[in-house]
Formats: structure tokens, sequence, C-alpha cells
């Protein structure tokens, strides 16, 4: 089903933003969020590697090199990336054993950055593993059983119904299969939910909206969508839930950055 679209360009040239601060109470209840997500990695998507990198401290690369180890994957597997935006994953499941891994994003904007750093960043051999193709998480457009790994990266707490999400994920996943979730979380102990709180709450929305000279209202959106999400423990009941088995949790970072993984049982 197509999401209602936002308003667009105005009179003076002025995009409305995708998120004003009383959406920001919960935005995960509002029913236009996908609509409004669609919306802001379209605005920001041209930035959204170099923010990524410099508001990380540059470890969202290692996180996904966890993610990677993490899946076990093995010699002629199929890797089903969702929401992979730029392919920053995706690019790091290529270098897996893997014979063919899959991006899907909902948004264009960023399988269009996807599709022209495949190139330019995978040699050959590795780049004619990946393909990419617009999608939508909670309707995956894949036959039951298709891949033998499914990851989703920093991008389920974006989606308008993560449990629907879930499902998909264990429907297309084969018999034996692994679940790698990536997502933000704030971390427990003193000083570092403080310093946590700080950062995301007031230096990173602000230096972030400055790099990508975004109005879209994504850098407020984007700690605030981690502050109102599942927590740790809510997550592994939402997987277990669908049907995984030997869910896990791994604090990444002093527990800025979760792990999860989870099997889908023989």
């Amino acid at each position: 089903m197509k999401s209602p679209e936002l308003p667009g360009p105005g009179p003076a040239g002025d995009v409305a933003p995708a998120w004003s601060t009383p959406d920001l109470a919960d935005p995960h209840t509002l029913a236009d969020k996908p609509a409004r997500v669609q919306k802001m990695f379209g605005a920001i998507a041209e930035s959204y590697d170099l923010n990524n990198r410099v508001h990380s401290l540059w470890q969202d690369q290692r996180w996904r090199k966890f993610a990677v180890r993490s899946a076990m994957v093995k010699l002629g597997e199929h890797v089903l990336d969702v929401a992979c935006g730029t392919g920053d994953l995706t690019e790091a499941f290529a270098n897996s054993p893997a014979a063919q891994v899959t991006g899907v994003d909902f948004t264009r904007a960023m399988l269009d950055i996807a599709e022209h750093k495949r190139p330019a960043r995978l040699p050959p051999e590795l780049a004619a593993k990946v393909s990419y193709q617009e999608g939508d998480a909670m309707n995956l457009q894949f036959p039951d059983a298709s891949f033998d790994v499914v990851s989703i990266a920093f991008g389920i707490r974006n989606v308008a119904d993560p449990a629907k999400a879930i499902a998909e994920f264990f429907r297309v996943l084969r018999p034996g299969g692994r679940l790698v979730v990536l997502e933000f979380d704030r971390p427990r102990w003193f000083p570092m939910n403080i310093f946590y709180d700080f950062y995301c709450g007031w230096v990173m929305p602000r230096t972030a909206t400055l790099i990508s000279r975004d109005r879209s209202g994504a850098y407020r959106y984007l700690p605030r969508s981690v502050g109102t999400f599942m927590s740790r423990s809510e997550m592994c009941g939402r997987i277990a839930g669908t049907g995984f088995s030997d869910v896990s949790a791994t604090g990444l970072s002093l527990g800025i950055c979760v792990c999860y993984r989870a099997f889908k049982q023989s």
C-alpha cells in the first residue's frame, strides 16, 4: 500500500518538514510515519554516510562488521539486507562467503547512492553478488524460505509495525536461517548515559543538521526515535514471540548499539 504523501515545496520554495516538535512526543504512534520516514531519508541521503561516520565516532562500520560475523554466513548462502539505505551493510555482506546479497529499501534516493557506490567500493567479483531493489520491510516481495540470512541495521525502529516486519523476516528465512538486527540503545550505566543524552539530545541534532543542511527534521527525529522505541528486553521478546529461537542481544561500544541475533529452527 502506498504511503500518503506529505506536503512538498511551498510557494516560497520551502519544504514542509517531515517532523515538527509535536510529532516527536512519540513518533512511532503516527499513522503517517512511513511517509514521514521516506521523505526524511530522501532529504538526507546525500550526506547520510558522512553523518554516520562522524556521529558514531567512526564506529558504525565496526558495528556492521560485527553483524556480518554474527550472521555466520556460509559459502553459497543468500543474504537479504532490509532497510539497506546507502548499502554499507550490504557491501559488508558482499565481502562474506555469501553467493548473493540483496539490499532492499523503500527510499529511492538512498538506493541510487547505493548503486553508485557499488562499483566504486567493491571489486567486480564482489559487486556482481549485490543487487538492490525498492521494497517494504512489512511486505517483502520474495517467496517463503528464500534466504539464509536476513539483516536490518538501524531500520527496525523506522518501520511502522516492527512486529509485522519481523514476521516477514521469519517468513523469508529458510530453516536454519539467521536474523541479525543492529539498533541503537541508550547506555545503562553512569556516566555514559548522561554523556549519551547530551550528545544525542543536543550536540548531534545540531551538527548533523549543519552537515546535511537538512530541513526535514531528520536529526531531531532520529535520537527521539531511539528514546521512544522498544527496550532491549522488549525487542528480544518480540523476536522470540515471532517464532525465532536462541535470541541474543550483544551491546557494542558501551551499549550505544545492540546486535540482536536469532535463529529459525530447522
